[in-house]
């Protein structure tokens, strides 16, 4: 293996002391990016997804624009479902739909656990030819859904404001609400697996609806499947874990074994600190509509968020994925300020 030139991030990630703190950005390879646009122009969601020319051209635009210290693979979530056996697709205006929902047990039996190799093996090369262009500048993360999120879309349908069908199934019908969880988290396990054995330097577990669920809910329909990720992929690579509004939840994430922890920007970072005990790496939580600020006040506010985290143990990023409408420039500032960082 050779060494990685910037290793910064893997660094925070175990907790060493550092200079300054990482930066990356979640959806750093995306729509902002007028190099993104071009091939979005040109290829449909998925065609890019499932193309590793393109996804692995996809993920390391932001490190040549921008220069974040690392890279995350340009992939979906929704890859997974896809691979089970559930069709997605990807409208203009509306988002994921799945035109077959996920409502009953007998509709649970025809998912089906696959093998990941041969469903996502484009997923793997896109990894070998991303880890190629990156040629060691940067480490390369991967990613997938939480098992609770995946659920919310299989069982929606769509994208939701409250999930109230996702939920329904849950509370009405645990038995296949559970299977189906289950069956997500093994085939997660067997992917993310199958990404760091090609070649990813950490992975990052989204939970982006796990903030839908009460605190007890959430133990039961969510945490439990990701503990059960953490454990099987904890001594092969380091874990990240972002829930967006799930600071509920933070005290019990930090006794899992995940090597860092994602906080959005609605949990200060004292509180995030305290609930968590003060010695775990933190990851966040930049509100992304802040950019759209001047990049001065960026820069400033930036500063700020260093110091309220401190610089070990810490991670800059957004508190959730940078939005379409901002201006390369601010994202530039953004990832400036905490290359100039001094404490």
């Amino acid at each position: 293996m050779t060494a990685i030139k910037n290793d910064l991030f893997l660094r925070a990630l175990k907790g060493e002391t550092v200079e300054r703190p990482p930066v990356w950005m979640m959806r750093q390879a995306g729509r902002y990016l007028p190099e993104f646009m071009a091939l979005k122009k040109k290829y449909d969601f998925f065609t890019r997804c499932r193309t590793p020319e393109l996804a692995s051209e996809i993920t390391v635009q932001p490190i040549d624009i921008i220069g974040p210290d690392a890279a995350i693979l340009f992939s979906d979530i929704l890859v997974i479902p896809q691979a089970m056996n559930i069709e997605v697709e990807m409208k203009d205006g509306i988002g994921p739909w799945l035109p077959n929902p996920i409502r009953s047990l007998k509709d649970v039996e025809q998912v089906i656990v696959p093998d990941v190799h041969e469903e996502l093996g484009y997923v793997m090369d896109a990894i070998k030819l991303t880890k190629e262009r990156l040629d060691n500048r940067v480490p390369l993360i991967g990613f997938a859904g939480s098992p609770w999120t995946i659920l919310c879309y299989a069982v929606q349908g769509q994208g939701s404001k409250n999930f109230d069908k996702a939920k329904e199934l849950c509370f009405t019908q645990p038995e296949a609400a559970h299977q189906l969880l289950q069956k997500i988290t093994d085939t997660t396990i067997a992917y993310l697996k199958a990404k760091v054995a090609t070649g990813v330097n950490a992975v990052q577990v989204f939970d982006s609806w796990g903030g839908m669920l009460s605190p007890v809910d959430y133990q039961e329909f969510s945490w439990k499947y990701i503990q059960q990720i953490i454990d099987a992929l904890k001594d092969e690579t380091q874990v990240i874990v972002f829930g967006k509004g799930c600071w509920f939840a933070l005290q019990d994430m930090a006794k899992s074994g995940a090597a860092a922890l994602g906080v959005d920007w609605t949990c200060s970072a004292r509180n995030a600190r305290y609930l968590t005990g003060g010695n775990i790496t933190l990851q966040g939580n930049f509100d992304p509509s802040r950019l759209l600020s001047p990049p001065a006040e960026i820069k400033k506010m930036v500063k700020q968020m260093i110091d309220e985290f401190g610089k070990d143990r810490y991670i800059a990023n957004l508190g959730h994925g940078i939005l379409p409408n901002i201006p390369v420039e601010n994202a530039q500032a953004f990832v400036d300020a905490v290359k100039e960082y001094q404490g």
